[in-house]
């Protein structure tokens, strides 16, 4: 399993406090290809630029996707472009993978077979190695799921990144993710101002 799927699979399962938005999980789960593309060689970063190395073919599919998209032409691409690139509408494509792999299950919840449908992760291998990372408190894995909001490892400290091009990404992804919070609290504010001005005084 990649940092991805097993990212995924972390951010499914169910928490109260608070659930994952698609967008949120979409630009991590962009990181996370990039950091297992660097981990394989296949790109290092430069500054905050993505510069590829000899094209690769990850056994992975959803990651040898990501590899194919690579900008080999210089100026390479910014981290945060690739964010947002290959990002778009991402947490839909792992699921539809995990669910094909049968990491996934849908399950309706409530009494009535009508009800509304949830995903869940199944008891799987891979299921029990992502929980056996997570459990480890494993310093990418920790630091992608904290710049989504999921928390709850064992130790409340904050894990250490030993290595700087996997820092910088990290660090973007975190960047993208409050970004993202802005653009959706602007425009919060701004249809509450429209609905007022139709509502009027």
């Amino acid at each position: 399993m990649t940092t991805a799927k097993d990212l995924f699979i972390i951010a499914m399962d169910p928490r109260p406090e608070r659930s994952v938005g698609q967008g949120d999980l979409s630009l991590a789960l962009a990181g996370a290809e990039l950091i297992d593309l660097i981990d394989a060689g296949a790109v290092t970063v430069d500054e905050d630029r993505i510069v590829p190395g000899e094209p690769s073919a990850p056994q992975d599919g959803l990651l040898g996707e990501a590899a194919a998209l690579l900008t080999r032409e210089s100026p390479h691409e910014r981290i945060e472009d690739w964010l947002w690139r290959r990002g778009r509408d991402l947490a839909a494509a792992y699921q539809a993978a995990l669910e094909e792999d049968g990491e996934l299950t849908r399950k309706r919840s409530g009494r009535l077979s009508f009800g509304s449908e949830r995903v869940e992760p199944v008891d799987t291998p891979a299921r029990r190695a992502a929980a056996e990372r997570w459990e480890e408190r494993e310093p990418v894995l920790a630091a992608l799921a904290s710049a989504i909001g999921v928390e709850g490892g064992p130790s409340d400290e904050e894990p250490g990144l030993d290595d700087e091009a996997v820092t910088v990404v990290v660090t973007a992804v975190h960047d993208a993710v409050m970004e993202l919070e802005a653009v959706r609290q602007r425009r919060t504010i701004e249809n509450s101002a429209f609905a007022n001005l139709w509502r009027g005084p």
